[in-house]
């Protein structure tokens, strides 16, 4: 059986830096920090008090107050990112087959503030149990999809991918093979993640894994740097509308960039810490090369998975210089975390789209805050310091990889 290619017809992005695709890229490119004071809730007891917010954004600038009540944020993020995508594409929903076009959203989390919300109403009314009747339905992580193809009739495959931060790479990678398959010829995919709030903020403190460097929030997202020490927590969300290559130039469509492979893998480690010699991530990346039928000399640019953690930073860049050999100082390596934070399941989405843009318009992000190198690090590697790099990118990687030791790598390229 032949296998279908698979374009990018369609982009949408809500970040903590800009609350579209092209605000987004522009402020990769100037390299600016979405990190600031949090503003959702009192701080005051939480070792963190910082994260990578939304600005500027009202929901209701985008759905109408009563649907948005419907919907944790998270599910609203998911439908602001996507609408965003759909437009770009120019799909027309009157012409094109629905039952072909499915709708694959990764989640890592979920509906938390709903349910932090609800359960702190419990806990702190008489006993009673007087829940919201949208508790489920705004909490539950495959909603988002859900009220995406509600929206458009889609009636493809829909269903949410939860793998940590690796889900929405996860999405990205299912909707490829359904797609390369024949069952759809159209598919909306992305992942969103809202977990600025107490509880988010207090279990991740609570193991450890933020930055506590509230002096400086600006600065506290700093992957490769010395002196890292964890990362930041982020919000949004990012969509991509995926295509059979056919198909989309049957239409007219502008297309983006071939996505041409994927890998997965587990580290068969430790509930959240990356093995230290990055075997599984050495894995993902080769199983990704291989399933692109590319070789490791053929990559220019790779968006890491870069959390600016001590031991996950490390592990990433020993992985990179394992697959790619002596052609890894060759590579454009940066890690966009530095600028929009972590956003869990929606990292993967919104880093693709960061690659994809990079082959579109021939320059590579920066890695930000970088001050002191790590003796752990390999000097020679080009990890686009502090400053946009120029460069003809014909083939982007992007690696993202979540609690649980899953590893999931995608891997686009410049349409010939």
């Amino acid at each position: 059986m032949e296998l279908k290619r698979v374009v990018v017809t369609g982009l949408g992005a809500l970040t903590p830096i800009g609350n579209n695709k092209d605000a987004y890229w522009e402020a990769l490119i100037s390299g600016k920090s979405g990190c600031a004071p949090v503003t959702y809730f009192d701080t005051e007891h939480f070792k963190t008090k910082f994260a990578c917010e939304l600005k500027n954004f009202e929901v209701t600038d985008f759905l109408n107050r009563k649907e948005a009540r419907k919907m944790d944020r998270f599910a609203q993020y998911a439908m602001v990112a996507s609408d965003e995508a759909i437009i770009d594409a120019k799909l027309d929903l009157d012409a094109i087959n629905k039952f072909r076009v499915g709708v694959i959203w990764g989640a890592g989390i979920g509906g938390i503030e709903t349910f932090q919300n609800e359960v702190m109403n419990f806990a702190n009314g008489n006993g009673t149990p007087r829940f919201n009747p949208f508790f489920i339905p705004k909490m539950i992580a495959d909603i988002a999809p859900g009220n995406i193809s509600i929206k458009n009739g889609f009636m493809g495959p829909n269903y949410t991918t939860v793998s940590a931060c690796a889900s929405s790479a996860n999405a990205i990678f299912d909707a490829l093979n359904l797609i390369r398959l024949g069952h759809c010829d159209v598919i909306v995919t992305g992942g969103s993640e809202a977990t600025v709030n107490e509880s988010g903020m207090g279990g991740f403190n609570a193991m450890h894994a933020l930055s506590t460097r509230n002096e400086s929030p600006e600065t506290a997202s700093r992957p490769f740097d010395g002196t890292r020490d964890g990362f930041v927590l982020g919000e949004g969300a990012g969509a991509l509308v995926l295509e059979d290559y056919d198909h989309a130039k049957a239409r007219g469509a502008k297309i983006y960039a071939e996505l041409i492979g994927g890998g997965l893998s587990s580290d068969a480690y430790h509930m959240t810490a990356p093995h230290p010699e990055g075997i599984g991530v050495i894995a993902v990346m080769k199983n990704c090369l291989e399933n692109a039928g590319i070789k490791p000399e053929d990559v220019d640019a790779i968006n890491t998975h870069g959390t600016s953690t001590p031991l996950g930073d490390v592990a990433e860049l020993k992985a990179i210089s394992e697959v790619f050999g002596a052609h890894a100082k060759n590579i454009n390596i940066n890690s966009t975390k530095s600028m929009t934070g972590h956003l869990l399941g929606a990292a993967g989405a919104i880093e693709a789209i960061a690659a994809i843009l990079s082959i579109e318009h021939g320059i590579v992000p920066p890695t930000i805050n970088h001050v002191t190198p790590d003796e752990n690090i390999d000097p020679e590697l080009n990890l686009t310091l502090n400053k946009a790099q120029k460069r003809d990118v014909k083939i982007a990687m992007s690696n993202t990889f979540g609690f649980g030791g899953h590893n999931a790598c995608v891997v686009f390229k410049k349409l010939d």
